[in-house]
């Protein structure tokens, strides 16, 4: 009879795990669309028409008294973003973990990232401070949530499962990018037969992501649990946090060399999606229905790259894909350098290109890690690890921006990240896995 209850304790188990596992999946469905619609198509060119609009005769605008050229606004406060990031989620993903309570936080993170992003309907005329507002907000709120979401995995999938679960995950993301895009592309290239500006067609884009976030986050909120707390911590304020964290990620120094090695490479990956769009149309003098297609092009092929290189990890493991990709992301990238202006042909040969590695190159990185994460400790971790994920990289933006302001080429802007992809490569190929992941204290799998 006790085997029996056993027996039926563990089905039970898996049972609700899978149903985790599910509502988990529905979190990037539900956040992904900000990243693909907002971020990567739309709020870059747009914002940058709006800067442009209220730009002096230099081409300049002055926040905060601070002359920005009217073209690399997008760029700085992608950066700027980042940096209300790196002080808020230490701080949350402490309380997470001292507390057990994600859940609660999740939906904070959420709804205020949601509410910034419908917010940009408002965007219209001049009003360029408003939108560089409304992104930092969005862009800190799915820093935030995303790390508490990253920090379920280690919880809701054993170690030899990380990797596909991750993967589907991603996949999850992509096909609801592809789904809102193809709504986006419909309604932007018809505007006309709605009765509706091509601003207007925009906004309600923007908007229309902020409404998708915050109605799918219900799903993960209805099936994720929170667990007990496993660690006694007091609470720090941001920088003070964070600088604790980082003082106690000092005792798992290959933890820590993974964790380097992943904010330079994923800093590169972030800028070329945040930026592509901005070097499509000021650069290549793409439109914005080109530039929609393109992206649809690359949620698509995304999803089926990231389910491909989960299996390739099974085979070779997820360092070695992990590294293969990043020789294909430097490939693709000094590729893009030399494309023709005005042909749309070779953008979506590059598109369909970039849409192999991306959503793999991500899924893999985050089940990878998620191995290296002292047990107890994975929302503090993962604070770190989101640092550099979904576009909130500061380096990659600011690099960019400044190249673009100091020689007015996008061309050599997008060809300076190859730097990211050839250090991020380095560093990896040194990081010992195997040792890593023992030395956090988790168990090794067969094929990693």
């Amino acid at each position: 009879m006790e085997t029996d209850t056993l027996r039926t304790r563990t089905a039970d188990e898996t049972a609700g795990l899978r149903r985790e596992q599910r509502g988990w999946y529905f979190y990037d469905w539900a956040c992904s669309v900000y990243s693909t619609s907002v971020v990567t198509v739309f709020l870059g060119p747009y914002l940058t028409a709006v800067a442009k609009r209220a730009a002096d005769a230099d081409g300049y605008v002055h926040p905060l008294g601070i002359p920005v050229r009217a073209g690399s606004f997008f760029a700085y406060s992608v950066s700027l973003s980042v940096i209300l990031a790196v002080v808020v989620m230490p701080l949350v993903g402490s309380a997470a973990d001292r507390t057990g309570r994600k859940k609660p936080l999740l939906a904070a993170a959420a709804y205020i990232g949601a509410a910034a992003t419908t917010g940009m309907f408002f965007l219209d005329g001049d009003r360029y401070l408003l939108g560089g507002l409304l992104l930092v907000v969005a862009n800190a709120a799915q820093a935030v949530g995303m790390m508490l979401y990253n920090s379920y995995l280690p919880q809701i999938a054993p170690p030899e499962e990380r990797d596909a679960v991750s993967s589907r995950g991603w996949a999850f993301g992509y096909g609801a990018g592809s789904t809102v895009l193809v709504a986006n592309l419909v309604l932007y290239s018809a505007h006309d037969s709605f009765g509706l500006t091509e601003t207007a067609a925009v906004r309600i884009c923007l908007a229309s992501a902020g409404l998708w976030w915050g109605a799918f986050t219900l799903v993960p909120l209805r099936r994720l649990r929170d667990r007990h707390a496993r660690v006694e911590r007091t609470a720090a304020p941001g920088l003070k946090q964070l600088a604790a964290t980082a003082r106690d990620m000092r005792r798992y120094p290959l933890t820590l060399a993974f964790l380097l090695a992943y904010l330079i490479y994923n800093d590169g990956i972030q800028t070329v999606i945040t930026q592509a769009s901005v070097y499509g149309s000021q650069e290549l003098g793409l439109g914005q229905s080109t530039l929609i297609v393109a992206v649809l092009l690359v949620q698509v092929l995304a999803v089926a790259g990231a389910l491909a290189m989960g299996r390739l990890a099974r085979t070779y493991g997820a360092q070695r894909t992990i590294l293969g990709s990043l020789v294909a992301w430097t490939v693709t990238l000094a590729a893009g350098y030399f494309l023709p202006a005005k042909a749309p042909v070779f953008f979506f040969v590059l598109a369909g290109g970039i849409g192999l590695v991306l959503g793999g190159s991500q899924a893999l990185s985050r089940s990878l890690f998620s191995h290296l994460v002292p047990p107890g400790k994975e929302a503090e971790y993962f604070s770190a690890y989101e640092m550099s994920d979904r576009g909130m990289s500061w380096l990659g933006p600011l690099l960019f921006g400044m190249t673009y302001q100091l020689t007015g080429s996008y061309r050599s802007a997008i060809i300076s990240l190859v730097a990211f992809f050839i250090i991020g490569f380095a560093l990896l190929a040194r990081v010992p896995v195997r040792r890593a992941i023992d030395a956090a204290g988790n168990p090794v799998p067969g094929k990693i």
